[in-house]
C-alpha cells in the first residue's frame, strides 16, 4: 500500500468513495474540478489516496492549520476518510490513518484532529482504537448558496 497525492484521473474514484457508492467511478462536475484544483494549488491542503498497485482503495483529505497554540505548531485536520466498501475490515483504514498521522508528524504538526458524524458509532470506535480521544463537542452551520 502506498499513500500518495490524488491526481486528476483519481477524481472519479475519490468521488465514488466519498459518496460511499459501490460504483467504481462517479460523475465529475465542473465544481468538483474547481475544488480539486484548489486543493492541489493550496500548500496547506492535500487530497490523498491509498493505492494497492494501480487500484485506489481509500482516500482522505489533510488540511494543515497554523495556530498560536501548540507552541505555534500546525495542526492537521483529517476529513473525508473512506475505504472502498468491498475492502473494509482488513486493516486498510488503520493503515490509511497511520500513514496520514506520519505525514502530519513529518510536517511538524503538534496534533491531528478530526470530526465524525455522531451517528457513526463504528467509526468512533475505530478512531478510539487508533488513539484518538473525544475532547471537544463540534458545531456546524450550513450556509445556503
Amino acid at each position: 500500500m502506498i499513500l500518495r497525492e490524488a491526481t486528476r484521473p483519481d477524481l472519479p474514484v475519490v468521488l465514488a468513495l466519498l459518496d460511499d457508492d459501490h460504483a467504481e467511478r462517479a460523475e465529475v462536475t465542473e465544481a468538483h474540478k474547481r475544488a480539486f484544483a484548489a486543493i492541489g494549488a493550496d500548500p496547506r491542503n492535500e487530497m490523498l489516496v491509498l493505492a494497492d498497485g494501480d487500484e485506489v482503495v481509500g482516500c482522505l483529505q489533510l488540511t494543515y492549520i497554523p495556530g498560536l497554540g501548540q507552541g505555534g505548531r500546525e495542526r492537521a485536520l483529517v476529513e473525508a476518510v473512506r475505504i472502498r466498501a468491498d475492502r473494509r475490515g482488513g486493516g486498510l483504514g488503520a493503515e490509511l490513518m497511520r500513514l496520514a498521522v506520519e505525514r502530519a508528524r513529518g510536517r511538524g504538526c503538534g496534533m491531528v484532529q478530526l470530526t465524525s458524524n455522531k451517528r457513526r458509532g463504528a467509526a468512533h470506535r475505530f478512531y478510539e482504537r487508533l488513539g484518538f480521544a473525544r475532547s471537544h463537542e463540534g458545531f456546524k452551520l450550513h450556509l445556503e448558496p
